[in-house]
């Protein structure tokens, strides 16, 4: 245990954040450089080494998180290092993006504020990578056998690293011009700068693994003259069919979905634009969507100077305390202000899209919108509520409804699909089809970060039982396990 009264000598800090209109000038991470070191041994301190720690079940990947906070309240950066490593490949991703159901699970926080898990995490990573401690795996011997992964995000990125370091050649391919999935399109820079996938992708070149971009499985290459190269394939391709608004107005200039803007931004940043061609700039901009994604919108409107940002959402505002139905451990659905929007803008809840007004070039104008209620648990309008609202640039960020299926991918590999419209897979995370796999968002549908790397590590597993009938890599999590999904 790392200090006995520290949960009593201590209270809750977090990391502190650089004033808004000093991070609004640029496109850094929001965080003041440097400021959680100093206090993350007695953060770290606050954990009482449970004698059930909740929070390993509060996490995807079953991080040893007391062993890594005893380390980290010695500085033993080494050593936390190593206990950090031993259940996941990218702490300096789940660090920054993930929304720590760790955290929601910790013993402390049943009646005090928990343990500052996600900080302490990603001070341990950054420690290390300063200090030398990430290195290159290299595997000793090679299999032999080769392994194509299809998606570079969080999923294809740890079932590579894992399949790479047992010792087979694989190959990473990935239909944008970068490698990283929606972590390199889909972040926006201030959330996570995109340093961190580049020295990660970096050691996974040393340690063996091929990257492939601009090529789409299914268009550029056919998905069965993969199957016929590689002695076995895992798909990590995402959910990225998002869910659209059909309303009257829909087709107006001036409202896209949030991966068509999102990702532009991102291109500024790698110096592929000089300018966004989707720009907020002097508009008013409507977010439809009050998850994640939609906080990101919000950041990103306000750093290219929008006139007004209001993000809408059809769920009544939760709570500030867990609901009933919601209690410890569980991770619960608490009204959560995330960086973007304490830089301004407005959030309007239970309210839903009635139809856009444009002008009389097709650009859109207004959002018209309605109040809306639960009544006998059916979703209703309430009367003498529309209005509208000016909107300039609309965003639609609500989420996603499963992976491609335009690119022929699925039909070409022949995959069976879930009730949910997923890819189906076996405990094994195999497919129907013998040798192919797949893991994250596109067989569990949308999910979190951890769940993504997770699910990589669970299906790496499952691949090199397949090829070597046996395997020594660790297995988190099955497919079947839905008891923690958030």
């Amino acid at each position: 245990m790392a200090d006995p009264k520290g949960f009593l000598n201590h209270g809750r800090e977090v990391a502190k954040s650089r004033p808004v209109e000093v991070r609004l000038k640029d496109w850094n991470e929001v965080y003041v450089p440097g400021s959680l070191l100093p206090i993350i041994s007695k953060q770290a301190s606050r954990c009482m080494d449970c004698g059930i720690p909740f929070c390993h079940n509060g996490c995807p990947l079953g991080n040893l998180i007391p062993e890594w906070n005893d380390y980290a309240y010695r500085e033993d950066w080494s050593a936390a290092s190593e206990r950090l490593h031993a259940t996941n490949n990218f702490p300096e991703f789940t660090g920054r993006l993930c929304p720590a159901p760790c955290e929601s699970a910790c013993v402390l926080g049943i009646n005090q504020p928990p343990v500052t898990i996600k900080n302490v995490e990603v001070s341990i990573i950054d420690k290390a990578w300063e200090t030398g401690d990430v290195a290159p795996q290299i595997p000793e011997r090679l299999s032999g056998k080769t392994v194509a992964v299809i998606g570079s995000g969080p999923a294809g990125l740890a079932a590579a690293q894992q399949l790479t370091r047992a010792g087979h050649t694989v190959a990473v391919y990935e239909r944008a011009d970068r490698i990283g999935g929606l972590l390199r399109y889909g972040i926006p820079e201030f959330k996570m700068e995109k340093r961190h996938i580049n020295r990660r992708i970096e050691q996974m070149r040393a340690e063996g693994t091929r990257f492939r971009t601009g090529i789409e499985i299914g268009r550029d290459l056919k998905a069965t003259d993969l199957k016929k190269r590689y002695d076995a394939v895992v798909i990590a391709a995402g959910a990225t069919t998002a869910r659209d608004l059909p309303v009257p107005g829909r087709e107006l200039k001036g409202i896209y979905q949030a991966m068509e803007y999102l990702p532009l931004s991102n291109k500024v940043q790698e110096g592929d634009y000089v300018t966004s061609p989707i720009s907020a700039e002097g508009k008013h901009v409507v977010v439809i969507g009050g998850g994640d994604t939609g906080a990101d919108c919000v950041g990103t409107a306000h750093r290219q100077g929008a006139a007004s940002v209001t993000q809408l959402e059809i769920m009544p505002r939760p709570g500030e305390d867990r609901a009933p139905h919601q209690p410890w451990p569980t991770f619960p659905m608490l009204y959560k202000v995330t960086s973007a929007h304490e830089e301004g803008g407005e959030r309007v809840y239970s309210v839903s899209t009635t139809h856009f007004e444009g002008d009389e070039d097709g650009n859109v104008q207004w959002l018209h919108l309605v109040e809306v209620e639960f009544v006998d648990g059916k979703l209703t309008q309430k009367p003498g509520t529309e209005r509208k609202i000016p909107a300039q640039l609309v965003t639609l960020a609500m989420g996603f409804t499963g992976t491609d299926r335009d690119n022929g991918l699925v039909e070409q590999f022949g995959l069976d699909l879930d009730e949910r419209g997923n890819i189906a897979r076996d405990a094994d995370f195999q497919t129907n089809v013998s040798g192919i796999f797949v893991a994250g968002d596109a067989g569990r549908g949308q999910s979190l970060i951890v769940w993504a790397i997770a699910e990589g590590r669970s299906a790496a597993r499952g691949t090199d039982r397949f090829l070597t009938g046996v395997s020594e890599l660790p297995a988190p999590i099955r497919p079947t396990d839905r008891s923690l999904m958030v």
